[in-house]
């Protein structure tokens, strides 16, 4: 999925085979919503959707919660709406969190909803595969003006007022394949549908992504992001707990630790890096699949090799923390970081494009 190598062989031939097909499942798809065969459903309220047109992670949850806050900054009432992809409530819906108090487990709300939740207090999440249903649920129970849809761009069953796309700018489009040959989930010709692109993971100078991108939609707004590293909490080990809390750290801090990381991200060398980048002194690293439900046995190996490997403090991602804060009995500082989107150059620009499109008449 990640090869960028033209060489022939019979895997690669197989891989392109499928993408053909689902090609054709995509645009057949596209196609009936077009003729409106297939009928796309509105709500009363302000739809804004975040999305990608690639598997793997760009940023859409951080970016998710930025949107959020600056909905909730501009005077509207906003409520997130999240598939829950492999939770509990997936199939059936429901409320994570009321604004203020979290409902769900991570195991109902799955991942990123749950995290949203911890994330937004004052701004109520909810799940659902039916993303309908649960804007007619935020309307309802909340009164919202605004609903955030996460991951939403290829749900075009909704009608949405703001469709942004986010693209890595280290590797927008992947191989330029379609699953599963390459990570593309749509032809890029998608990018037609939606009302700006926000490049994610941008170095402060800017790179040919951008002029790339806008000779491809050049109707459209193009934005610089990046993602800045944080420390979100340090739990305190189990010696220690009870007594004074471990100071909130810096990158200063970390670089005074000798630490072991573990990460179960769709992109785990993110991660990685970051850590890199706030100064850390990697020791060791464990990468698990996106998703992963970590087992005590999964657990139990981490910090065997965290102390094989003489480090002082263990440290993870917020998503990777909600799914076993509950069960940590840990002998070593554990250090929880997460990475808040900032804009280069642009974002009064940005502000200026979401709030002018949120006052826009509706259509």
């Amino acid at each position: 999925m990640t090869d960028d190598s033209s060489r022939f062989n019979l895997f690669n031939l197989l891989l392109y085979l499928l993408s053909c097909l689902y090609a054709a499942a995509v645009n057949g798809r596209q196609t009936l919503y077009r003729r409106q065969l297939l009928k796309t459903k509105k709500l009363s309220c302000r739809v804004v959707s975040i999305g990608n047109i690639t598997v793997g992670g760009t940023g859409k949850t951080p970016m998710t919660i930025y949107m959020a806050r600056m909905v909730q900054q501009l005077g509207y009432k906003v409520a997130v709406i999240s598939r829950g992809y492999k939770g509990d409530a997936e199939k059936k819906g429901g409320i994570v969190s009321d604004g203020q108090s979290i409902r769900m487990t991570p195991e109902a709300a799955g991942d990123e909803p749950f995290l949203l939740a911890e994330s937004l207090r004052g701004i109520p999440v909810l799940v659902g595969r039916d993303r309908f249903a649960s804007g007619m649920a935020a309307i309802q129970t909340f009164g919202v003006d605004v609903v955030v849809l996460d991951d939403a761009f290829q749900h075009i069953q909704l009608k949405r007022d703001i469709d942004l796309v986010l693209l890595d700018d280290r590797r927008p489009f992947g191989n330029a394949h379609l699953l599963p040959r390459g990570t593309l989930r749509e032809p890029l010709d998608a990018l037609l549908r939606c009302d700006a692109v926000i490049l994610t993971r941008c170095p402060k100078e800017k790179t040919a992504t951008v002029e790339t991108v806008r000779e491809m939609i050049p109707s459209r707004s193009v934005f610089r992001s990046c993602h800045v590293p944080r420390i979100a909490r340090v739990v305190a080990s189990k010696e220690t707990a009870g007594q004074t809390a471990p100071p909130a750290l810096g990158p200063d801090g970390l670089k005074q630790l000798r630490i072991f990381a573990f990460s179960g991200l769709a992109d785990n060398r993110n991660f990685r890096d970051s850590l890199t980048e706030m100064g850390c002194q990697l020791v060791g690293f464990s990468g698990f699949p996106d998703h992963h439900h970590y087992t005590d046995r999964d657990l139990a190996g981490i910090l065997q090799s965290a102390r094989v490997l003489g480090a002082e403090a263990t440290a993870t991602t917020e998503k990777d923390f909600s799914k076993i804060s509950g069960r940590l009995n840990w002998p070593l500082d554990f250090i929880v970081t997460g990475i808040r989107t900032a804009f280069w150059g642009d974002e009064s620009a940005f502000y200026d494009f979401i709030r002018k499109r949120l006052q826009s008449p509706c259509v």
